[in-house]
């Protein structure tokens, strides 16, 4: 292991990064190497991670978390944000996820992390940490769970309140019901007014905007039951006039098939035998 782990760093060195060796136990044997280089990208078009303070991070394992990595390059200097991502990419600035029930997802391998400081020294002092021993990640005052203590806090969190869930719905709705409202507001104002080139905004609210959802709802299937039913009647026909074209072919065959036989009748009758 330790030969295999010296080889990867060697790579990673010829590829510009600097191996920082890390221990998320003091039992732990042999340390995990992350991956470091400086974020170096045009300028412009990282607007989430900064060139000269952001350090790029790889082989970061799925059990370490932002706040993880934070207290571990802390040391260097102050860390302004800590961004995990499934891959290598240009960045951009996220909403804050405030909903402990959905846009949640499950980190199943090993990730990429982009540690901004809120100077670029910070970043030439984590490199400078490949010079000492391996970091410790897990402490007394902040474990890291792994391995079935892991487990065992992911199924704790899977099991949802449905309180706390009809709380965060019902605080959801209104604040929906409340935007909408101000928007209508505002279009109700607007509607009509021209603008300062003389345009009047004309909106579209939809074919019948005085029926309530449920009435809209029930009409729509009407309709779709109505055009269902036109276009089984149309196949109906089409296939009663098959019938009756195979019902005439089957009538001309059986009055062939009865002139063939009075010929053929005749025929026998007129024939003679005449040996000479």
């Amino acid at each position: 292991k330790m030969a295999a782990a010296m080889g990867r760093a060697a790579g990673a060195a010829a590829a510009g990064y600097t191996a920082l060796a890390v221990k998320f136990t003091e039992r732990q044997r042999s340390p995990h190497c992350l991956l470091v280089k400086e974020h170096q990208v045009r300028e412009g078009t990282d607007t989430a991670h900064p060139p000269r303070r952001t350090l790029f991070v790889l082989n970061v394992p799925p059990y370490c978390g932002p706040d993880s990595l934070s207290r571990l390059f802390s040391r260097c200097g102050r860390v302004q944000s800590v961004d995990i991502c499934d891959k290598p990419g240009p960045g951009e600035k996220k909403d804050k996820l405030t909903s402990k029930f959905f846009d949640h997802k499950t980190v199943k391998g090993f990730q990429v992390a982009y540690v901004v400081f809120r100077k670029p020294a910070g970043v030439q002092a984590a490199k400078a940490l490949s010079q000492e021993g391996p970091l410790l990640i897990s402490t007394e005052s902040h474990p890291v769970k792994t391995g079935i203590s892991k487990w065992i806090a992911n199924y704790e969190a899977s099991i949802v309140d449905p309180k706390e869930l009809k709380a965060e719905v019902d605080a959801y709705m209104q604040d929906y019901d409340k935007k909408m409202a101000e928007e209508e507001a505002k279009a109700a104002k607007e509607e009509g007014v021209p603008d300062e080139e003389g345009w009047v905004k004309v909106t579209r609210k939809g074919r019948k905007p005085g029926l309530p959802r449920t009435e809209a709802a029930n009409l729509r299937v009407l309709e779709k039951e109505k055009q269902k039913r036109a276009r089984k009647e149309l196949l109906n026909f089409y296939a009663w006039q098959h019938r009756e074209s195979k019902r005439e072919h089957i009538a001309q065959l059986r009055k062939k098939f009865e002139e063939d036989k009075q010929r053929i009748a005749l025929m026998r009758a007129q024939r003679k035998f005449r040996p000479y």
